[in-house]
């Protein structure tokens, strides 16, 4: 265990930019609230910035305001980072934190880690060690990059771990706390099923949900219509709902077209999103986050790629890897519903990773858990 003696309380800037980073703060801020011993300063990058990609999100989570907001809106990957990455750097110079949080793999993660390391700041790393060995997906190399700079490895399943100990990490900065945005799903489920939007929204009994972002499926006008192609035959059995990503819309009315019997809704809040997949037959998706969603709900998942770097949602979970070609994906369909196989929840998904995540960073800088 590495341990750092501060002066109290201890201040501790959390980076977050995007829909899933939220998810995942929101329990640390929660855990953290009434420990005098930390201050915690949430900066939002902007990653994402309008409401229904970021606001509702705060809303539904509970997030206090933003102490900063970086505003670095949307570009390039290297665009993105950069502006990141220079917007950042003041704010940390005048803070002088102890530590700076980051979750995930987004460019935010890697930006934030990069500015507080180049200014010998501790950096820790939620979500550290996932790895999808695809070094074509952005993420994976936001991820690499993030873990070769990191102080402190906050790990969300075994294989985190595994792949942390292969590349060579000391095994005392390693430490199991679960999965946080699996906390934000157990603490607010009972209030997303007590949502309307199942009735506002879903016009059938039976139903399935699709998310789709990644450029690798999105920019690829092969690679889209063979997804599209799959999704229009399985929405012949079971409607499937598509709350659409921007970046998806734009490609889709710039010539790529839409199959029928699909209905797109606009960008969803956290909690109607969360009460719509509860009710699903099945999730179609590109999303990590959503195939640890589905795992905890038991919903049949389809990851509509070639690999995954969540892979107990696989090996325990309800998820599985349909790949990206309209006959892949269907086999995967017809997989799914002729072969029930029981499920499980990775360990450490309790609902508890922020309590967790409190006790490892007393343990670090307070010197007592």
């Amino acid at each position: 265990m590495i341990q750092l003696k501060m002066e109290m309380p201890v201040k501790l800037v959390v980076v977050a930019g995007a829909r899933p980073n939220f998810m995942k703060v929101a329990p640390l801020f929660a855990a953290l609230a009434g420990d005098t011993d930390f201050v915690p300063i949430l900066v939002h990058t902007g990653q994402h910035y309008d409401y229904a990609m970021s606001g509702q999100f705060f809303d539904d989570l509970g997030l206090p305001a933003p102490a900063y907001h970086l505003e670095a809106g949307s570009g390039s990957h290297a665009q993105q980072t950069g502006e990141i990455l220079k917007r950042i750097e003041p704010v940390l110079i005048a803070e002088q934190p102890a530590a700076v949080i980051v979750v995930g793999d987004v460019n935010s993660t890697v930006a934030a880690a990069l500015a507080a390391s180049k200014l010998g700041i501790c950096v820790i790393h939620i979500e550290a060690g996932l790895r999808s060995f695809d070094r074509t997906m952005p993420e994976e190399i936001n991820r690499l990059a993030t873990d070769a700079i990191t102080d402190l490895y906050l790990v969300t399943e075994a294989s985190g771990r595994r792949n942390l100990l292969r590349e060579g990490v000391d095994p005392a900065k390693i430490h199991m706390v679960g999965n946080l945005m699996i906390d934000s799903l157990r603490s607010h489920l009972s209030q997303a099923l007590a949502s309307d939007a199942r009735h506002r929204l879903i016009q059938h009994e039976k139903y399935g949900m699709v998310t789709l972002h990644r450029p690798a499926n999105v920019d690829n006008p092969v690679q889209l219509a063979e997804i599209l192609s799959a999704l229009a035959e399985i929405a012949k059995e079971v409607p499937l709902y598509w709350p659409m990503h921007p970046r998806t819309r734009s490609k889709l009315t710039s010539g790529a077209g839409l199959p029928e019997n699909i209905h797109v809704l606009e960008p969803l809040g956290y909690l109607d999103f969360l009460c719509l997949q509860a009710g699903s037959a099945v999730v179609l998706t590109d999303s990590g986050g959503i195939q640890e969603e589905t795992t905890v709900l038991g919903v049949p998942c389809l990851t509509l790629r070639d690999n995954t770097e969540r892979p107990s949602t696989v090996e325990c979970g309800t998820n599985r890897l349909a790949g990206t070609s309209r006959d892949s994906i269907l086999a995967a369909w017809a997989d799914s519903k002729h072969n029930d196989r029981p499920a499980s929840i990775p360990e450490y998904w309790d609902g508890s990773a922020g309590q967790r995540v409190r006790s490892v960073l007393r343990s670090t800088f307070v010197s007592q858990a």
